[in-house]
């Protein structure tokens, strides 16, 4: 037993030093196919060879190979030790891998049930209430702000014109602004219209303190000028949510979605096990003693 495990080690620790898998298919003349072993079970070359993805370097390639003979390896020495020194009665997994397979198997038709009767839609008035009845539990750790960020070179005449319009309301001087932007700005944007945390506002000025950022607001815009490149960066905040304060529903909207999807998907597997527990008894099937 000592020695066959040294010459399984052994050969492990040796299959990094070879060069390709050709290389390693060189150590069994009676089986060119094969390119590692252990004890009587053999790696072909056949088992690795959807492992590269093509355009792989030679050296990364051999990289990916070893890995993966290493872990097969590894697997079947402890495998066959198991075997050979667990009793009879610890390799006895029947009980384990049963439960395995009904687990499996519940979980498969719960899947197939659900997935033909879930009720994916999620009305406004259903995200309200839900949102209403549990506000405390959506609260903002940080500001959260829909804002106008544009960069700029710090001498266009565009700069006034551009932050008079980004101010407005009315969807002309909006499109006017897109178009004075496109022209004169390094960069322009609104984040989709959606609502942002002030972090990632904060990170687009190049600063990680953002309560330096607000310092800097007024009349709902914030001006950082850097000299270094000749550049201003401006935003202009249209709406503001202060730390502590519930998050708008709008931006809520995706996980309380999620979590109505959640309690829909949770409701029918329970319905069904009850059903079915209901059913077993009606026919005799199940019956407590």
């Amino acid at each position: 037993m000592k020695g066959w495990i040294s010459s399984v080690l052994i050969l492990i620790v040796a299959l990094p030093v070879f060069s390709s898998c050709e290389a390693i298919s060189s150590l069994f003349d009676n089986d060119r196919k094969a390119i590692a072993k252990v004890g009587s079970h053999k790696l072909s070359q056949s088992d690795i060879s959807t492992l590269v993805p093509p355009g792989t370097s030679h050296e990364d390639s051999m990289k990916i190979v070893m890995q993966y003979i290493n872990s097969w390896a590894s697997d079947l020495v402890f495998a066959d030790i198991a075997e050979a020194q667990l009793s009879k009665q610890e390799k006895d997994v029947s009980r384990e891998v049963e439960e395995y397979r009904k687990a499996l198997l519940k979980y498969r038709y719960e899947q197939r049930y659900v997935n033909e009767r879930l009720d994916t839609s999620v009305t406004h008035d259903e995200l309200l209430e839900y949102y209403e009845s549990h506000k405390q539990k959506f609260v903002a750790d940080v500001p959260m702000v829909k804002a106008h960020f544009m960069r700029i070179a710090a001498d266009s005449p565009n700069i006034d014109l551009i932050m008079k319009n980004m101010a407005s309301d009315n969807v002309e001087d909006m499109v006017y602004v897109d178009s004075l932007a496109c022209s004169s700005a390094d960069r322009y944007t609104d984040y989709g219209g959606k609502w942002i945390r002030i972090v990632e506002l904060a990170e687009d000025f190049g600063q990680s303190d953002y309560t330096k950022l607000l310092s800097r607001m007024r009349n709902s815009f914030i001006q950082v000028k850097d000299t270094d490149y000749d550049r201003m960066d401006i935003a202009y905040i249209s709406d503001f949510v202060q730390a502590g304060e519930p998050l708008p529903l709008e931006y809520c909207e995706p996980e309380i979605r999620g979590i109505l999807i959640g309690i829909r998907r949770h409701e029918l597997v329970t319905d069904l096990e009850q059903d079915l527990l209901e059913d077993a008894r009606a026919k005799g099937k199940f019956v407590i003693y």
